[in-house]
């Protein structure tokens, strides 16, 4: 009787333990100032002292474009007398604490060109005191109304590339966490898993395929599949990673983003609730979310993507057969 009577009161503690903490909704980032500087195009002749960084302060253009300008190549050494070309264009000065969403919103760019324009790579992790370089008033004056609502369009690709906050030039990333208690904060960037990944995925949840990946018929993509689900059934990590994002993103309703290193990740959307908050460690299999059906959903599902860095890959060609 008395195991019994503790297992009673361990469900019941589980049935009243708080949700975890939701990330901040995505349309609701922090706002970025726009001040960035027009540089013109020009020749800067390396002084004694000089390091890279330093020409950035001194010329104000960013150090990818310098960088890709020169081909120069890390550790990025220049010499005394050297000559660099400067390109010209117009560059954002990264303030802490901004996010890439943030600072494409703040020049009505979609921040993803952003991120093109400046070769941005995984784990993509802002610093203050770069400078990235922004789209030029002629190309966001030729832009489209399509084009121009993008920036204000948060997708999961926004998610993946721009939504952890600057970091001080040479602060560390926020340590993951064990459990949803005590998330990361919001203001500071989540590390990515220390581990490397195996590469091995497992189903999220079994069921039937309503939407394969790829071209529909009505003529929309998929970056994922859509496995059927029964509502409140238990979603669970693909593989190991740690939480990159979990709240609500528009047509996916609550969404979870795992990283697992090496530039993976995967996304479970339409989930009825999570189970999870941003900067957790988990395990693949570990319970992660509940299915439902929010955001566009009709009926409840599982919206599961794999990312291939920022390339959504088919998951049937990544996740075990099943008989």
């Amino acid at each position: 009787m008395r195991g019994a009577a503790a297992f009673v009161a361990l469900l019941l503690l589980t049935a009243a333990a708080p949700a975890p903490p939701p990330s901040p909704p995505a349309d609701a980032t922090p706002p970025a100032i726009p001040g960035a500087i027009e540089v013109k195009a020009q020749t800067y002749v390396v002084q004694p002292g000089d390091t890279l960084s330093r020409i950035i302060a001194k010329t104000g253009a960013g150090s990818d474009a310098i960088a890709q300008a020169n081909r120069l190549e890390a550790p990025f050494v220049v010499r005394p007398g050297q000559k660099l070309k400067i390109p010209a264009g117009r560059y954002h000065l990264v303030q802490k604490g901004e996010r890439g969403i943030a600072i494409g919103r703040a020049y009505g760019v979609d921040w993803n060109r952003i991120a093109e324009l400046n070769h941005l790579e995984e784990p993509f992790t802002l610093r203050a005191g770069e400078r990235l370089l922004i789209p030029s008033t002629r190309e966001v004056a030729g832009m489209s109304m399509e084009e121009r609502a993008k920036a204000f369009r948060i997708d999961i690709d926004d998610l993946v590339t721009g939504n952890e906050p600057a970091l001080a030039p040479k602060a560390k990333p926020a340590a993951p966490v064990k459990t949803a208690a005590r998330p990361v904060p919001a203001s500071v960037a989540v590390a990515e898993p220390a581990a490397a990944f195996s590469g091995r995925f497992a189903w999220p949840l079994t069921g039937d395929i309503l939407r394969r990946y790829g071209l529909q018929a009505s003529g929309a993509r998929n970056d994922g599949v859509n496995i059927r689900a029964r509502m409140g059934e238990t979603v669970r990590a693909a593989a190991d990673g740690v939480v990159a994002y979990a709240g609500d993103l528009a047509a996916f309703g609550k969404l979870v983003l795992i990283r697992h290193g090496n530039g993976w990740l995967t996304a479970y959307g339409h989930a009825d609730s999570l189970l999870v908050t941003r900067g957790q460690a988990v395990k693949q299999g570990q319970p992660i979310a509940k299915a439902g059906a929010t955001g566009s959903a009709r009926e409840p599902q599982l919206h599961f993507e794999i990312r291939d860095g920022r390339k959504p890959v088919n998951p049937l060609s990544w996740l075990p057969g099943r008989s």
